[in-house]
């Protein structure tokens, strides 16, 4: 079995066709050739007679090329009825047969039938009077680039898979769906990867344009670290960034959810969010204030609903940041019973990156509720709704799977059923301020 080298797949650089050109020109074999680049002699076969192109001629009428039918000729009479002579052996200056015989065929060397296909190194070159073809480095290299850029332009549809692909993927896309979301439930369909996808948009091939796109924005420039304030750091002792690594080395398969909130109109109603690593899955809860007794009521609610056993088997250890409302940790860490619940860490002031999934994820509740937009007529339904679609987004960072699906194999029941939670179907997720509105 014939074994592949190592570089064998790649493309010929310019560097590769300079040796081949001077390789032709020492009579060297294809093979020789193939293994000094490290390279299949079908490669070099082929590359010669891809990009060989005829040599022009100069002063032709002074040598041109002979006529494949010259020995043997017996036609007479081409230039003068009179004359008796064979047309191929006149000798009239103004007057050459091949100019006016019918029959003339340009003679080519049989040579160029066979390898090296070209004329490069052959002995007789100077003198030759037929057509030559010739092997040239920098040609060979000018159409591979011209071939490589055109290959790629224009559409690779038909009007009719564009306007398939187009009743298909435009709805999706203006409901808010990601892309990761459609291709894990239509890859199939679309007919093309998602670089492709994106070029269409791009070009208004689609219905939908890069506008009806989450992330055709750029980040706002991060601003530089602050000093941190003096305020009383007490709630943060044995509680740290460093002590929640240094707890998670050591145990690796704990459930570790972040936290935080997300903020309406200041003053107003706010969101509680607590986020599952293992599977991404999002919880969201409406607070009527940013305090710490509103987000102490969610733990007792949920603790009493599912069950303190069970509560601290999800909630083994919560990240989240140094919000006044997180500040009382010996609350939410204990039962009204005293009995522990749950271990909380704190992000490094300014760090709110050390808990980046969540603060990611908040971006799909933005999607729906503008930043600045009050929560104040939001219900408990309608935040459930907004919940159940987020984590019904299939991600790629989930192989293709959704939060909620996860959820199914690694969390309690209980805790689906309590907060009702449910999965939308694929082409059913909506992520767009119209999904509040139904």
């Amino acid at each position: 079995m014939k074994t592949k080298t190592k570089g064998n797949q790649k493309h010929l650089t310019l560097s590769q066709r300079i040796d081949i050109e001077k390789s032709l020109l020492a009579g060297e074999s294809f093979a020789a050739i193939a293994r000094k680049l490290n390279k299949d002699p079908s490669t070099i076969s082929k590359e010669i007679r891809r990009h060989s192109k005829v040599k022009e001629r100069k002063n032709t009428d002074f040598a041109p090329i002979p006529c494949n039918n010259r020995n043997g000729c017996e036609i007479k009479y081409l230039c003068d009825e009179t004359c008796e002579r064979k047309c191929r052996l006149c000798v009239k200056p103004d007057i050459k047969c091949i100019y006016v015989c019918p029959n003339y065929v340009p003679k080519t060397c049989d040579k160029l039938k066979k390898p090296p296909y070209v004329c490069n190194g052959c002995g007789k070159r100077v003198n030759c009077l037929m057509e030559m073809k010739i092997y040239s480095s920098k040609y060979a290299d000018d159409c591979y680039r011209e071939l490589l850029v055109s290959s790629r332009e224009g559409i690779n549809q038909t009007p009719e898979s564009i306007m398939k692909m187009d009743e298909l993927v435009s709805p999706l896309i203006k409901k808010g769906q990601s892309i990761a979301h459609i291709y894990a439930h239509h890859a199939e369909e679309i007919g093309c990867g998602r670089r492709t996808l994106y070029n269409y948009i791009d070009q208004s091939v689609l219905t939908a344009r890069n506008l009806d796109l989450r992330r055709r924005v750029k980040y706002k420039q991060r601003k530089k670290s602050t000093r941190t304030s003096t305020v009383n750091r007490a709630y943060r002792e044995n509680r740290n960034y460093s002590d929640f690594q240094n707890l998670v080395k050591e145990q690796p398969d704990l459930s570790v959810v972040e936290m935080d909130t997300v903020i309406g109109k200041k003053g107003g109603k706010v969101f509680l969010t607590m986020m599952f690593r293992k599977c991404s899955l999002m919880l969201i809860f409406l607070l009527a204030s940013n305090t710490q007794s509103e987000v102490h009521r969610v733990f007792n609610e949920l603790t009493d609903a599912i069950g303190r056993d069970s509560f601290k088997k999800m909630f083994e250890v919560i990240l989240t940041d140094g919000g006044s409302e997180f500040q009382d940790p010996e609350s939410l860490e204990s039962t009204g019973y005293g009995d522990s619940r749950t271990k909380i860490y704190y992000c490094d002031p300014y760090s709110s990156w050390q808990k980046g999934m969540i603060e990611k994820n908040h971006e799909y509740i933005r999607l729906v509720l503008p930043k600045g937009q009050s929560f104040e007529e939001l219900t408990k339904e309608q935040v459930t709704l907004l919940q159940n679609h987020i984590n019904s987004e299939a991600r790629d960072s989930l192989n293709g799977c959704s939060p909620y699906q996860l959820s199914q194999l690694l969390l309690d029941k209980k805790l689906h059923q309590h907060l009702n939670l449910k999965e939308i179907l694929p082409d059913d997720v909506h992520l767009k301020p119209e999904l509040l509105n139904q």
